[in-house]
């Protein structure tokens, strides 16, 4: 039973823009009240950075006006070429306030992940955060842990940077929390605030650390809030859902252009629009909660085999980002950009002191044949880990089976004629690291990084972003800009064939869950 019910997340993945719903993080009202909540927090005992109490106010005591705009843009599941070409479809043309093309949170599952564009995609700039290994929700330490181990030594993600989780289905108990904290995570995101910032009983909390328990979520997770769990130091960042004109009725969290507005049963772009203008503009005009645009975004692939996504759905996106980065002090971020301003503050006019927010390029001779990530140094170099199922590329070395759960770093699979691959140690940056050498390319004083972020003006200069996704309201759509890592270098492609072999799998897949559904 266990094995069919895991297997079942990865089916209806590999499927789901052939079904387009977003049924993977969906809500239908509030998920929370002060009542069930029953919070509790002391701020004269809970102080920054490492203990902050869920409120609406930002934190540090600094007034609204003075507080960054931020849009924490996520994406879910496995990372393939044609997902990174979805991401950048709303992000590679833009810039925030200081000049920097913004960042993303990555939440990893393993299955269908080809590691080498993890590899890439990390070295960028970007989050790789953990998701599970086969995108199952209430999971176990194995899965949450195993994922950890899996992209440290294939894709060569250092632990320390891997700080975030988020429950597949957004399914978590208290337990799920508890383990987190034991494996030394950051932060979790995996609950919704799902209540508007007008409404006086609004859940829609900066993030929060669980010092005194869960404070969202707490009609739907009944072993947590009241106080508990008691977790000190690990962060909560509520997902900050849109709402239509129903309000409460009305929320939208994950991929809610693919829901329908205001109680329609047909999906409207102008309507979907129209809504989440009107949540922003709630945020911007009262405490400046954050608010999210969290993505399945295999949905929106124009690059996905024999998939055609919504083309007017994809502008509109765009035209929502190019509006709401014509206001003043709107930054697009990462969770873990986020979580770092939130752990120290500071008013608009210092952001230039906030290094996460920079744009900072590793330096590394273009000349040099390296396989660490920077496509420019890595052709030709790559492993081809040809399983049946599913093949990935990797800097790292081809193990004898493919990871899973029960031992999520496999021994390695040598070549004849060649010796085995180190993985990344803990005292060396990833592009810095040669894995077939065995050796950092550099020491900590001399790796270096180029900062091409532009000044922030104390009198209000620059801070504004910029760039352009779209044009709602043409007919035609601009052309698609594919993922392109750093020198405009080819992608490594699957072999002929894969893709069919996929497509038959989880037909199967999908077939023998409905059975299991019909049988319970």
């Amino acid at each position: 039973m266990r094995l069919t019910t895991a297997f079942l997340p990865i089916a209806l993945f590999a499927l789901s823009p052939l079904f387009a719903s977003a049924q993977d993080g969906s809500i239908s009202g509030a998920m929370s009240s002060p009542q069930a909540a029953g919070y509790s927090c002391d701020p004269s005992k809970c102080k920054l950075p490492d203990c902050n109490c869920a409120s609406t106010n930002p934190p540090g005591g600094i007034k609204p006006s003075d507080t960054p705009q931020f849009i924490v843009f996520t994406a879910d599941d496995a990372i393939q070429s044609y997902t990174l070409d979805s991401v950048n479809q709303f992000l590679a043309n833009r810039k925030n306030p200081n000049g920097c093309t913004p960042k993303m949170t990555y939440f990893t599952s393993l299955n269908y992940t080809n590691y080498t564009l993890v590899t890439d995609w990390y070295v960028a700039g970007n989050e790789i955060a953990d998701h599970t290994m086969t995108h199952v929700g209430t999971p176990s330490t194995a899965e949450i842990n195993g994922n950890l181990i899996a992209l440290n030594a294939l894709a060569g993600i250092p632990l320390s940077s891997i700080t975030g989780f988020r429950a597949p289905f957004l399914s978590y108990n208290a337990q799920t929390l508890k383990n987190l904290a034991a494996a030394s995570f950051t932060y979790d995101s995996s609950s919704a605030a799902s209540v508007p910032v007008t409404d006086p009983n609004t859940d829609a909390y900066w993030p929060y650390t669980l010092d005194y328990g869960m404070a969202n979520n707490c009609l739907s997770n009944t072993d947590t809030c009241k106080g508990e769990p008691k977790l000190p130091g690990l962060w909560e960042i509520p997902m900050y859902a849109f709402f239509d004109s129903r309000g409460v009725n009305g929320p939208h969290l994950m991929d809610p252009w693919l829901d329908a507005a205001d109680g329609s049963t047909k999906v409207n772009n102008t309507a979907t629009l129209e809504y989440m203008k009107a949540t922003f503009t709630d945020h911007y005009n009262n405490n400046r909660q954050p608010i999210g645009l969290y993505t399945h975004p295999i949905h929106l692939s124009k690059t996905y085999p024999g998939v055609s996504p919504d083309h007017k759905m994809i502008d509109m996106i765009n035209a929502f980002l190019d509006w709401a980065q014509q206001q003043q002090n709107v930054w697009i971020v990462s969770n873990e950009q986020l979580l770092a301003w939130v752990r120290n503050p500071v008013p608009i006019s210092q952001l230039d002191t906030v290094s996460a927010l920079k744009c900072s390029t590793p330096q590394v001779d273009a000349s040099q044949k390296i396989c660490n990530g920077m496509p420019q140094n890595e052709g030709g170099l790559l492993s081809h880990c040809q399983f049946s199922d599913f093949p990935f590329y990797t800097c790292y070395g081809c193990p004898k089976q493919e990871p899973s759960p029960a031992n999520p770093n496999p021994e390695q699979q040598v070549p004849d004629g060649q010796k085995p691959r180190y993985r990344l140690p803990t005292n060396c940056s990833t592009p810095f690291w040669d894995p077939i050498a065995g050796n950092c390319i550099c020491t900590s004083t001399t790796c270096t990084f180029a900062d091409d972020s532009r000044p922030i003006g104390p009198n209000g200069a620059n801070l504004t972003g910029g760039g352009t996704g779209g044009t709602f309201d043409s007919d035609t759509s601009p052309a698609q800009t594919a993922y392109v890592p750093f020198n405009n270098s080819d992608i490594p492609t699957l072999p002929r064939g894969v893709w069919s072999s996929v497509l038959l799998a989880c037909v199967g897949a999908l077939l023998g869950s409905l059975s299991l559904f019909i049988r319970l």
